[in-house]
């Protein structure tokens, strides 16, 4: 029970990466908000939870979404301690002009944006409480070691980590750790829209080239790394971005 007695907020929980780390920090005794733009999604993971866990459906490029998802971890559960920026999107794999301008605002709104409204209703609470606490975004290698077609995602996963490195700084004399988990490509809902084709075994393989262990991530490579950023033993860690990566950007 690694995180018994911690409350923590988790966007696009509904499914991929994000439904990994909900469930796993609730094994681990904590208190979870699951929060997603699909509502039944957010709800079967809570109810898979258990009753530790409440489910919020909410966009999170909009601020009053957000705030409630925050409101909800201190009305339910009286706190907060832990924020996982989970939810993301992307356009799909190809040239940087043929994407629209609604889609890269979009792109920009729920990677980027996201993460000022969820500073403006998380780290009121968390000075207030005065016992600091931990937001872990979820970056992206994209943000590392970019390659081409996914130009415009590329720039909100690098604006996610280079916010990651400056909240760390401006936040620690609160004890409010910000560190960044960048995964590799992983078999999550968007995974045909980074291919930007068809997911067969032979577009799998090329991919799977790039990575030197041989294999996309997982919901649980990536809450593993969540569940250590979230938990106390790593109280002297900030300001980290942690790729989960198979050894892609090395």
């Amino acid at each position: 029970m690694r995180l018994a007695g911690k409350i923590a907020v988790v966007t696009g929980a509904g499914g991929g990466f994000g439904e990994g780390i909900a469930a796993l920090f609730g094994r681990e005794g904590a208190r979870v908000v699951v929060a997603d733009l699909n509502a039944a999604a957010a709800g079967r993971v809570a109810a898979a939870i258990g009753p530790t866990a409440v489910a919020v459906q909410g966009d999170v490029s909009k601020g009053p979404d957000v705030q409630r998802m925050v409101d909800v971890a201190v009305q339910q559960f009286d706190g907060l301690d832990i924020v996982v920026n989970n939810a993301g999107t992307t356009h799909r794999n190809g040239p940087m002009l043929e994407v629209d301008e609604a889609t890269f605002d979009r792109v920009y709104a729920v990677n980027v944006k996201s993460l000022y409204w969820m500073a403006q209703a998380a780290i009121p609470v968390l000075r207030r409480q005065g016992r600091g606490g931990s937001i872990i975004n979820i970056g992206s290698t994209a943000g590392i070691r970019p390659r081409p077609g996914l130009v415009w995602y590329n720039g909100t996963k690098g604006a996610v980590n280079t916010m990651t490195h400056c909240m760390a700084i401006e936040l620690a004399p609160d004890n409010i750790r910000v560190n960044s988990v960048c995964p590799v490509i992983g078999a999550t809902g968007l995974l045909e829209a980074f291919m930007g084709q068809a997911d067969t075994p032979e577009i799998r393989q090329k991919f799977l080239a790039t990575i030197p262990l041989g294999r996309m991530s997982t919901p649980a490579d990536i809450a593993n790394a969540c569940l250590w950023l979230a938990e106390d033993s790593s109280a002297f860690i900030t300001g980290i971005l942690l790729p989960v990566d198979g050894g892609r950007t090395a």
